[in-house]
């Protein structure tokens, strides 16, 4: 988007605001949709969780794609959203049988990724299909917190356990129709995802009725100038060829399928916000502006880079600013940052804030969670309003302690 289309939006809408342009993410779907063009059922699952408003939904939805959920909530707004319950994948870890079980009764996909729930949920039912989620043990994601393949993580079932499942698909007669995995996310080297193909297809020969055999994700795309990102096109042809030939000698067309989300979603996103103060100290310009982790939490959470633009003013002369937020914590969006010279009230642009930032924001400090709008046919679409003090206190119950107090002086 252009810089004076996003200071308009600033304007208009006011600050801080995120933005996303659906452009872009259209761009990303087709993208990743044209690289694996040689394979003959391809299925997108768009992550809920990346970014969630409806209207995001609603667009991938007449993309054609379908979503992967984790939450019965998720699962809600997917079908609110338009979606039908057999383009919705349900993708949980650590939830309850009964959570599952309330999935099910929706008609969505259900992954498992555990023995104990895969044998409960065999045994009550035998009749419906599941996917299982294996854990391939490798270690992979740009941050320990997003790498969720090793061994010691707590997704997926170990593929040492597989004779166990054998067990349990034996003893319930129940059916594994699909195989997962996901090994984390920022991944740069392709050759994880193909070594990961290998153990995949392994497994998948133990079961014979699969329809499908689900990737996850975990594709990196680029922060900031010269920045490495995962090549979708080398991983298309690679991994294309490996699925066809594995498809090949299992007798069946399966089909592929993804669940990305920060790929689909991340470079649509720009979080505006204006500067309060800049702040001179002995050592260091701040650049403190109306926002802090309660709106944008990763660079705090996983040490992420977001670029950091003045739109205010994109002839500046550069100088090096820290920026900060109005948290009364610690909440450093970008130390010592190249950025051109900034005023009080200019606008602040981060980028790549289209994933996990707003789905990750709260009401922290008391803080009003910001508004969303959507830039798609030129056009700024509001789709979420800024919330109000209203909203942080509707869910309240206020105790009277009137009453006490009147009991103690009547004695």
């Amino acid at each position: 988007m252009l810089e004076n289309q996003l200071l308009k939006i600033a304007e208009d809408f006011g600050s801080p605001v995120y933005v996303y342009d659906a452009e872009k993410i259209e761009a990303q779907y087709n993208r990743l949709t044209n690289a694996f063009s040689g394979v003959k059922k391809l299925k997108l699952n768009y992550a809920v969780k990346a970014l969630s408003n409806i209207s995001i939904l609603k667009l991938f939805n007449k993309l054609g794609s379908g979503i992967d959920t984790v939450s019965l909530q998720e699962i809600e707004l997917g079908l609110k959203a338009g979606f039908k319950p057999q383009q919705i994948i349900f993708t949980p870890n650590g939830v309850s049988l009964a959570e599952i079980e309330e999935a099910a009764k929706l008609g969505v996909e259900i992954n498992i990724d555990n023995l104990s729930i895969l044998e409960q949920f065999g045994t009550k039912h035998p009749n419906i299909p599941v996917c299982i989620r294996i854990n391939p043990h490798i270690m992979a994601g740009g941050n320990a917190n997003i790498s969720v393949g090793h061994i010691d993580s707590k997704f997926g079932i170990s593929i040492h356990q597989i004779p166990h499942i054998l067990r349990i698909v034996e003893n319930t007669g129940m059916t594994i129709n699909g195989i997962h995995m996901h090994t984390g996310s920022d991944i740069l080297d392709i050759e994880v995802f193909l070594y990961a193909s290998e153990i995949l297809f392994d497994t998948a020969k133990q079961f014979k009725n699969l329809d499908f055999i689900d990737f996850g994700s975990g594709f990196k795309v680029p922060y900031k100038e010269g920045d490495i990102e995962t090549n979708i096109e080398e991983l298309g042809k690679k991994l294309t060829a490996k699925f066809n030939a594995f498809c090949k000698e299992y007798g069946k067309d399966l089909t592929l399928a993804f669940e990305p989300g920060k790929f689909l979603v991340s470079e649509s996103g720009y979080f505006l916000t204006k500067v309060n103060a800049v702040k001179q100290t002995t050592s260091t310009v701040f650049a403190q502006v109306d926002s802090g982790f309660n709106h944008l939490i990763r660079p705090m959470f996983y040490g992420s880079h977001h670029d950091i633009i003045n739109i205010s003013n994109p002839n500046g002369s550069e100088r090096f600013y820290t920026v900060v937020g109005y948290i009364c914590e610690t909440d450093t969006f970008g130390s010592n940052r190249r950025i051109k010279e900034i005023s009080e009230g200019d606008v602040l642009c981060f980028k790549n804030a289209g994933a996990y930032c707003f789905s990750m924001a709260s009401n922290y400090n008391s803080r009003f969670r910001p508004a969303e709008v959507l830039w798609y046919n030129n056009e700024a679409h509001l789709i979420r309003k800024r919330e109000t003090f209203d909203d942080i206190i509707k869910n309240q119950i206020e105790v009277d302690f009137s009453e006490k107090k009147e009991k103690e002086l009547a004695k």
